[in-house]
């Protein structure tokens, strides 16, 4: 037998190998496709997870080509939910508190009438309450011989604005937003800031809002800013607290 002969007889046998492992690999092939696919399916959102972590780390697709980097966007910001929105600007009308109150004091008599902006998230009448409580207390300028009224048409205005329409009641004084004023006969309290309170305060908006009343009602006594006199007393209510105490311990009283 020629060597051509025998090399025939020897190939059969080896072409039926070769064909038997390339159907066993191609089984094996479904089966981890097969596999892939129904662990897919049954955690799509798991599935979503571990791509973007992939993503993340740079590593490279199935083609070879580096996978762009997903962007996670930042947390967004949530506002506390015991502080109401107070939005930037207002209306520009007022609503007036109805009523008006007992005499506070035995000195000089002051009246007052007490407006909130309308749109903002409070209203004229809890202001003008916690107005009258603050000017009534014995702990406040009723002590330095004044007495306060509050009645329906007075010349002292105490209003409480939104940011934009505090400070187009102020100009020419530049509160920018962020503080309160008095400006004639208008004492004008920054919704802004009677919602938020100031660092000095550290979180304590009553007491805030006790100081900021007495300080611009101040002003219209025609009282003037002060200085902390020394390190740990008390702050003056003349001394801008809204901006730092100098050194001083928060006071929101005469």
């Amino acid at each position: 037998m020629n060597r051509a002969a025998r090399h025939r007889r020897r190939n059969p046998p080896i072409r039926a190998a070769l064909r038997l492992f390339t159907a066993a690999a191609g089984v094996a092939v479904v089966a981890l496709v097969w596999d892939r696919t129904f662990a897919n399916d049954s955690s799509a959102s798991e599935s979503t997870s571990n791509e973007r972590a992939v993503d993340t780390t740079g590593r490279q697709s199935l083609t070879g080509a580096a996978l762009p980097p997903v962007t996670v966007p930042a947390p967004v910001a949530t506002r506390s939910t015991s502080q109401p929105k107070v939005p930037t600007a207002g209306g520009g009308r007022f609503s007036s508190a109805q009523g008006g109150s007992a005499v506070a004091g035995s000195g000089q008599l002051v009246t007052y009438r007490v407006e909130a902006e309308v749109g903002l998230p409070m209203s004229a009448a809890a202001f003008a309450e916690a107005v009258d409580q603050t000017l009534g207390d014995e702990r406040g300028w009723v002590k330095r011989g004044y007495a306060f009224q509050r009645v329906p048409q007075a010349p002292l205005r105490i209003v409480l604005a939104s940011p934009d329409t505090t400070d187009r009641l102020c100009h020419p004084l530049q509160t920018r937003g962020q503080v309160s004023c008095r400006s004639g006969n208008d004492v004008v309290i920054n919704a802004r800031r009677w919602v938020e309170g100031a660092e000095s305060y550290s979180g304590d908006v009553e007491r805030y809002r006790q100081y900021v009343i007495n300080h611009e009602v101040g002003h219209s006594f025609g009282l003037s800013h002060r200085s902390c006199p020394a390190a740990g007393a008390k702050a003056p209510v003349m001394l801008q607290q809204t901006y730092g105490l100098q050194g001083c311990e928060a006071n929101p009283w005469p």
